[in-house]
């Protein structure tokens, strides 16, 4: 508690998630479906917006999201930098538990390496999530960008 009475912001933990995923496609593709809310609403979330200019407001929007389609979600973000086609960089979480995610795109022969890191996390929790989250959420980009398949769709309920 500071001085005040309210609560000092949590360090943040020196920990961070490092995932890669080649996927056989032109890096523009590549990063439109990670820096746009079409390109993200396709594979990974569903009535997101993105104003993909350094400084523009993400909000993440997940509707019956997951395999138990539990997931209903909506995470404010923040773009820090937009350098089509080689880098996306954004923060988000809700405030007081942000962190930093950095998708660098690299350019091969034959499509485009993934290099995502996020860092900045104040919670063990979130960073826990997180890791596992993101090689799903990249397997789940390469079908999609690769073979035109969307997973984040909700089944049909019996």
């Amino acid at each position: 508690m500071s001085r005040r009475g309210s609560a000092m912001p949590e360090e943040r933990l020196d920990h961070e998630v490092k995932q890669s995923v080649f996927i056989r496609a032109p890096r523009e593709k590549v990063y439109d479906a990670f820096a746009t809310a079409e390109g993200l609403d396709r594979w990974f979330t569903r009535g997101s917006r993105v104003d993909a200019r350094p400084g523009g407001a993400m909000v993440l929007k997940w509707v019956d999201w997951g395999a138990e389609q539990g997931i209903n979600a909506e995470v404010p973000g923040r773009v820090i930098e937009a350098k089509r086609p080689e880098r996306f960089v954004y923060e988000w979480g809700e405030p007081g538990s942000e962190s930093t995610v950095e998708i660098i795109l690299e350019k091969r022969d034959d499509g485009t390496l993934v290099r995502l890191r996020e860092f900045g996390f104040r919670k063990i929790e979130n960073l826990i999530d997180n890791a596992g989250g993101w090689g799903e959420a990249l397997t789940l980009a390469k079908v999609w960008v690769e073979h035109g398949i969307a997973t984040n769709q909700p089944k049909a309920r019996v």
